[in-house]
């Protein structure tokens, strides 16, 4: 088939049903779908290359068995189709028995259709969408390479997808992370909101250049972890994994945060932690109590940062990216994640980020914080961290704001990677303004753990979509709060009084 034309002409047929109800139901509708396939091609080289193997889906339920058209008239459609897939493969695939035995490629299965949905109500339409899928060869190696980039496409079309839809975050940016924490094989590597798998893919493209032999690639397929809470984007990601031939994909659907921290244990840990937390969002006190009290914030961000130092390894290195407010927020929770940063971690580098890089999504401004859980060479007595450098990237010539149909792209990142291999402190010629400045560990004590340095010297407009501006409006208001709670405390420092006791 035309692969460009794939989810052009899924659209066309779904606007016709009137059980898909905007992009959200459509791009699930299509995910489940996506999911079975793939998975179908997968099992035809497992049946290859293992003998006695046995689908762990039962043989009524597999893609081959009920979806495939053989043109011969004898493909279910219509009302028998939409009969069989509610009342027989729904219920069989969320009902699978898994237990602490049962392989992960066949966990998988039952994970993914746990919470999936099936919206269509015409059985004709659904018939064919269904060709239309299976029309994919993924067997062909341009084709399904062709198709990854296809995947990629549907994967920013949740941006779009109302209330079901995530934050994606730009595949240059996960990309420059991945490539500038530098994998090595051997290394496990873990994303705790992961999302559609956007870091662990680029992980495994950066990690992929250095594999050389049959053992390096089974350590190259067991190196990631993912962990995620929503089931429209965990079922993404389990297809993206097996798109990426990770056959055993080790990415679970739960919620990070409902573990006590003081629980883990050196098994829990990893080499290499990326990733980008949900911010925003309020946690109840029934998660909160998973964490030390002097840790426990409210803020999902801050609630994320605590279980990367928990599970962040002896050595290890982790590239976080998080929201202004972290920077220059001055509530105890977040003063006190920031001091375990500096004096348990080696902070070494905090990128500030244009703050359209998620735009027209979010207009959040946010940060890559890099930092290793080592003792720097040369820091002085109870810190881990000798001295942290800021550098600001800014806007490309010729772009004012990045944008849905101008993104981010690699060669944007050029700037930071020049800057990292020959870091120096930079003033911005037009404006007077720090570019980049190097602070040691006990100079961002002095000034109250304020890593808002090397700012930005201006706001960026930016128009938000309706649907985001209840989200957006919480989420400013959290930082503006931090922000002149920052300032009454440079003030009290400067008179030597206590305003709020004055």
């Amino acid at each position: 088939m035309a692969i460009t034309n794939f989810v052009k002409n899924i659209r066309n047929i779904m606007r016709n049903d009137a059980g898909i109800n905007g992009d959200a139901q459509r791009i699930e509708q299509i995910a489940w779908m996506l999911f079975l396939k793939v998975y179908d091609e997968k099992e035809n080289d497992w049946e290859f290359n293992e003998d006695g193997y046995r689908s762990f889906i039962p043989e009524n339920c597999r893609w081959r068995n009920w979806a495939k058209d053989d043109g011969s008239g004898e493909a279910m459609t219509a009302d028998t189709l939409l009969n069989f897939v509610n009342g027989t493969l729904f219920p069989t695939l969320k009902g699978l028995e898994v237990t602490p035995q049962t392989p992960m490629r066949s966990t998988i299965v039952q994970t993914t259709f746990q919470d999936a949905n099936q919206y269509m109500k015409d059985g004709v339409l659904l018939r064919q969408v269904i060709n239309v899928i299976d029309d994919l060869d993924l067997g062909d190696y341009e084709e399904s390479h062709a198709f990854g980039e296809i995947y990629e496409t549907i994967l920013k079309e949740m941006q779009s997808a109302g209330s079901a839809g995530e934050f994606y975050t730009p595949r240059a940016l996960t990309d420059f992370m991945a490539q500038t924490i530098q994998p090595k094989v051997g290394e496990t590597m873990a994303d705790f909101a992961c999302g559609t798998g956007g870091f662990l893919t680029s992980w495994l493209k950066a990690l992929d250049k250095q594999v050389t032999t049959a053992e390096e690639r089974e350590a190259y397929a067991r190196s990631i972890y993912g962990i995620e809470k929503k089931q429209f984007p965990y079922m993404l990601c389990v297809t993206n994994m097996l798109l990426h031939d990770i056959d055993s994909p080790h990415v679970l659907h739960g919620n990070s945060l409902t573990k006590d921290v003081l629980n883990y244990t050196d098994d829990d840990r990893f080499d290499v932690i990326l990733m980008n937390p949900p911010y925003g969002g309020n946690e109840k006190n029934d998660v909160k109590r998973h964490f030390p009290s002097d840790l426990a914030s409210s803020e999902t961000a801050d609630l994320f940062m605590v279980v990367i130092q928990y599970r962040l390894a002896e050595n290890g290195r982790a590239a976080v990216i998080l929201p202004d407010g972290f920077l220059f927020g001055t509530d105890n929770a977040k003063l006190a994640i920031k001091e375990k940063l500096l004096r348990e971690f080696n902070l070494h580098t905090i990128i500030r980020l244009p703050g359209s890089i998620f735009s027209p999504y979010t207009s959040i401004a946010t940060n890559i914080l890099f930092f290793n859980n080592e003792k720097a060479k040369g820091a002085a007595e109870g810190f881990k961290t000798k001295e942290t450098w800021f550098y600001r990237l800014d806007m490309p010539k010729g772009y004012k704001h990045f944008s849905k149909t101008k993104p981010m792209l690699l060669e944007h990142c050029q700037p930071m990677t020049e800057w990292w291999n020959n870091r120096e402190e930079i003033i911005d010629e037009e404006t007077g303004d720090e570019k980049s400045r190097c602070f040691t560990a006990q100079e961002l004590v002095d000034c109250g753990f304020n890593f808002d340095q090397c700012k930005f010297p201006k706001e960026e407009e930016e128009v938000l979509r309706p649907e985001e501006l209840l989200k957006e409006y919480h989420a400013e208001r959290t930082a503006l709060d931090a922000k002149i709670d920052a300032q009454l405390a440079e003030i009290e420092n400067m008179l030597g009084i206590k305003i709020k006791d004055a």
